[in-house]
């Protein structure tokens, strides 16, 4: 049988370590090889890791009836901004309408309003006749208080709303006066525009009728199906009867999974294995890129990532933009027991400074051995995994955590075939013709939210404000 021993002419694309990169691990004395990827990781060593046999898991709840709480999205095309009509559905009185159609109408009856820092866009007492959807801009809620001052009693960012109510009811006015904070733009929709809609549609109008029945329903302020009882009666009092009402389509977390082929050249691992197994670092490193990437899913990815499934009512905008200690006082008074808070280490750089600018020093305490930021007790742990826009504006998380405390969950499955690390498997391919050797490296995992407020978002922290 003929051999073929001429060398090759042309070169192929690498797909394996070189025999060059290989000899540096196996003369003279030196390190085990290095990599600038790798982060400290702590959201993904503080959850609780939880096993998700059959590969779900899935999360009962209490039946509630609070609907519409998402965040509207739009397009904007020059200066002109259009709010997207399936976005629509996340309005109360249009959740779980799908008629494209009639969606479609009201998005083109939607009018676009520029504004600069300081105006007023509604005024207390006033008749409340339109829904405001903010495409761009944040816009303070204020109030009046019990000695007739001004307060602020919330803020409003990009894809929020209000005036819900205004549609349905004629007879209703502004409970507070809506004041610009900063530039920007919003669509209104008001209620005459509305009404000309839902009369030429009758899907619309039994939609909104099985929608109007919704309030009647026993709750708590929380939105979850009342449990009927009685206290302080005196005597024979008849008790009421009650039972726990639970949801009827519980959501389910499926594991999800990040993979890669390593692949390591038969002459490396047979001449090059001394002092140093070439097989073994090449699968440490892959491993530590898996790892980094599982994290950045737990936070970013949009089924099951933190960020993206935090509850509407769960997200607080910053008051005057940067991370003031007013703003992270309002994010963990809205949850009881926060475990922790997660910041891109710009972000806490930028609380660094806000703290700095009061006089104010941020206590320590320990973590697993390691002396780490806190606010007001609670750890302050660095995620470069949370995004920074092109505006230098950031988020900041808080979490409380565990099973037996309805917090955030890891999921995973331990003892899979050719298992590594816990959840996590090496699984050999086979050597193929050009004498590569072939590992599939899968590590599964997800993330699960017991309740809603488990999980707190500080939205549009603006991360480079202050710097001279």
């Amino acid at each position: 049988m003929p051999v073929d021993t001429s060398p090759e002419t042309q070169q192929a694309q690498q797909q394996s370590l070189a025999t060059a990169a290989a000899r540096n691990l196996a003369t003279t004395t030196k390190s085990a090889p290095q990599m600038q990827e790798i982060t400290s990781r702590w959201l993904l060593r503080v959850l609780p890791w939880v096993e998700a046999h059959g590969g779900a898991y899935r999360v009962n709840r209490r039946l509630t009836y609070t609907v519409g709480n998402g965040v509207v999205e739009f397009v904007k095309t020059g200066s002109e901004v259009r709010v997207i009509p399936r976005e629509l559905g996340e309005l109360a009185l249009l959740r779980g309408y799908e008629d494209d159609e009639v969606l479609t109408a009201l998005a083109d009856r939607c009018r676009q309003r520029d504004f600069g820092p300081g105006e007023v866009l509604v005024t207390q007492g006033e008749a409340a006749d339109r829904i405001f959807l903010i495409a761009h801009g944040k816009i303070n809620k204020v109030g009046t208080g019990k000695y007739g001052d001004e307060t602020v009693v919330g803020v409003l960012g990009d894809g929020d709303r209000f005036g819900d109510d205004a549609i349905l009811n004629p007879d209703g006015v502004w409970e507070y006066t809506a004041k610009t904070a900063t530039a920007g733009v919003v669509l209104t929709l008001s209620r005459r525009d509305f009404e000309q809609i839902r009369d030429n549609a009758p899907s619309l109008q039994e939609h909104l009728q099985e929608f109007m029945a919704l309030p009647q329903q026993a709750q708590n302020e929380r939105g979850e199906a009342e449990i009927a009882m009685s206290a302080g009666h005196h005597g024979e009092f008849e008790l009421p009867g009650a039972f726990v009402d639970y949801e009827l389509k519980p959501r389910e977390y499926e594991l999800s999974v990040a993979q890669t082929i390593l692949k390591v050249h038969t002459r490396v691992a047979d001449l090059y294995n001394q002092p140093m197994n070439q097989i073994e670092h090449q699968l440490r490193l892959t491993i530590e890129a898996l790892r980094e990437r599982q994290e950045h899913e737990l936070v970013n990815n949009p089924e099951f990532g933190l960020l993206h499934n935090a509850d509407f009512d769960q997200r607080i905008q910053t008051h005057s933009g940067p991370p003031t200690p007013d703003d992270l006082d309002e994010l963990l008074n809205r949850r009881r027991d926060p475990d922790y808070l997660l910041a891109h280490p710009r972000a806490i750089a930028a609380i660094g400074r806000e703290l700095n600018a009061r006089g104010l020093y941020p206590h320590h305490v320990d973590l697993g051995g390691q002396q780490v930021p806190a606010w007001r007790g609670v750890p302050i742990l660095p995620c470069s995994k949370i995004p920074i826009t092109k505006e230098n504006t950031s988020s900041i998380l808080v979490i409380r955590t565990g099973e037996d405390n309805q917090g955030v969950i890891g999921l995973h499955q331990t003892g899979i075939p050719d298992e590594y690390q816990p959840s996590l498997s090496v699984r050999f391919m086979g050597i193929d013709e050009k004498a590569i050797i072939s590992y599939l490296v899968s590590a599964y995992y997800s993330a699960a939210i017991l309740v809603p407020d488990a999980v707190g978002v500080l939205e549009n922290v603006e991360i480079a404000h202050g710097r001279h």
